[in-house]
């Protein structure tokens, strides 16, 4: 049984605390998920500074009618984070003006889209008809019980990135790219094998000259991952490797979007066969979505390209 609930409007105050503390714990969840540096706590005052060119300690004050101790907490830890800065009124030495740092102004940025989802979520959490604020606050704890506040936010902003992902074709202003996101996905799981350093270092020998494809996930102005159509031989066979998602990245189903647009790719446009992949079992998600792709296990040779394989699959058209 919930007390809080029992007292009624006795226990408005607690009940709205109770709630307030829950979605600073949700949002927080949001910006760990995120890799963001940032406390919830502070967004009204850090919000203030952001909206306007320069603000004192008094401004603030008056805008949001905090008591002055937990402004002066505010400023001191955005200070000690480094997101704002302080400089002397030229008019009158004595006064302190407020601005966001360079850090403050990128971590803003950072922020704006989270904020926006958040908002989203909120109203669509508190859209309810009702005739007290009691009630109110009954059917939107329920809602809060049964749909993950901050999971349901970090879904939203990840559906988000992947409408904004767009597939480009290789240029060779992305050698970089595609050697970078390789490299640092192999040293998180496995090592660079010579055959790797090899490839990956000349895609345009080993893969584009050849008649493979190379392909990359553009989010804004930032690759953010990459896949290539790699040829085997002389037979027309082709092999789906080299998929890398960027760490800051990955959880946004990038991967995936990049395998179908090199499904389709190969089945419509390059009119192939079949693909074929090389992967390693303890790889478990990442055989999870090859099975869902349709791709099947078959026999792995013994000469097989990658030291780290222990798994081959073919995807038949």
């Amino acid at each position: 049984m919930d007390a809080l609930r029992g007292f009624g409007e006795l226990g408005l105050g607690s009940r709205l605390k109770r709630v307030s503390e829950f979605v600073m714990k949700e949002t927080q969840i949001v910006y760990d998920h995120f890799n963001i540096d940032f406390d919830p706590y502070l967004f009204p005052i850090f919000k203030i500074i952001s909206n306007k060119d320069g603000v004192t300690n008094s401004e603030i004050q008056n805008s949001l009618q905090f008591s002055q101790p937990a402004i002066t907490q505010a400023l001191n830890k955005l200070n000690n984070k480094g997101l704002i800065i302080y400089k002397t009124d030229k008019e009158d030495k004595r006064k302190k003006i407020i601005y966001l740092s360079n850090k403050g102004q990128i971590t803003l940025e950072t922020l704006k889209p989270l904020w926006i989802n958040i908002d989203k979520v909120i109203k669509e959490y508190t859209l309810e008809s009702s005739s007290s604020l009691i009630e109110h606050l009954n059917a939107l704890e329920n809602k809060l019980n049964k749909k993950s506040f901050s999971k349901t936010i970090i879904d939203n902003i990840k559906m988000e990135v992947v409408q904004e992902i767009k597939i480009i074709n290789y240029k060779n202003e992305y050698a970089k790219d595609f050697y970078k996101l390789n490299v640092e996905w192999l040293k998180t799981f496995f090592v660079v094998e010579p055959y790797d350093e090899e490839v990956l270092s000349k895609p345009e020998t080993y893969i584009v000259n050849k008649g493979g494809h190379i392909f990359f996930a553009k989010l804004n102005n930032e690759i953010v991952g990459t896949v290539a159509l790699m040829p085997i031989g002389n037979e027309g066979l082709f092999e789906l490797t080299k998929m890398a998602v960027s760490p800051n990245h990955r959880g946004f189903k990038i991967g995936q979007k990049l395998m179908q647009y090199c499904i389709d790719f190969a089945k419509n446009e390059m009119k192939l066969p079949k693909l074929i992949l090389y992967s390693n079992t303890k790889l478990e998600n990442a055989i999870y979505i090859y099975r869902k792709y349709g791709f099947i296990e078959i026999p792995i040779q013994e000469n097989s390209p990658y030291k780290r394989s222990d798994i081959k699959m073919e995807l038949v058209f």
